[in-house]
């Protein structure tokens, strides 16, 4: 109806796996409904994407894919590389395991070799197969969209590199 109305251009639909997905697009079409995005959470440490069909299904049928959560809420970033910092707004002491704190530090030093901070690999690596359309960076300060941009600078990876990324986060 938003669509008919002219109130909207497209619907765009969010959290839908692969096999979702196609029947959704199959049903948009019918209904003559302009469908372009499905937007899920993607990250390094969250990979839901890749194993329900979702990745696939939308790059055959030719629809766009955003990521939102691409720093895992801040943990690949190297806001939390020593723990909690006082102001954090999302994470709780149970959330930042040891285990997962000697992932990202794991992490940030595959970064750092590839000449990049934590964060701007972590979006690199989302964008790295062209699957993914854009990510939603929310970003709390102008300045962080400056330093998230410097992603797009580097979004090659190596097969060593991938290996390595798989292996510190757990995949």
């Amino acid at each position: 109806q938003a669509v008919r109305s002219g109130k909207a251009l497209y619907a765009g639909l969010s959290n839908y796996d692969g096999p979702t997905l196609e029947k959704a697009c199959a049903i948009l079409t019918e209904r003559h409904v302009p469908f372009v995005l499905n937007q899920n959470r993607y990250s390094i440490f969250d990979r839901t994407i890749e194993k329900n069909g979702l990745k696939e299904t939308a790059n055959r049928l030719g629809k766009g894919i955003i990521a939102f959560s691409p720093l895992a809420q801040g943990l690949l970033t190297d806001r939390y590389l020593h723990g909690i910092p006082e102001d954090s707004r999302f994470l709780k002491e149970s959330t930042l395991t040891e285990e997962k704190l000697e992932q990202i530090r794991a992490l940030n030093a595959i970064a750092a070799a590839r000449g990049q901070t934590l964060a701007e690999m972590a979006l690199a690596w989302i964008l790295k197969d062209g699957q993914v359309t854009s990510v939603l960076i929310g970003a709390s300060r102008p300045e962080q969209i400056l330093d998230d941009l410097k992603a797009l600078d580097n979004t090659a990876f190596t097969p060593d590199e991938l290996r390595a990324i798989d292996a510190a986060s757990g995949f």
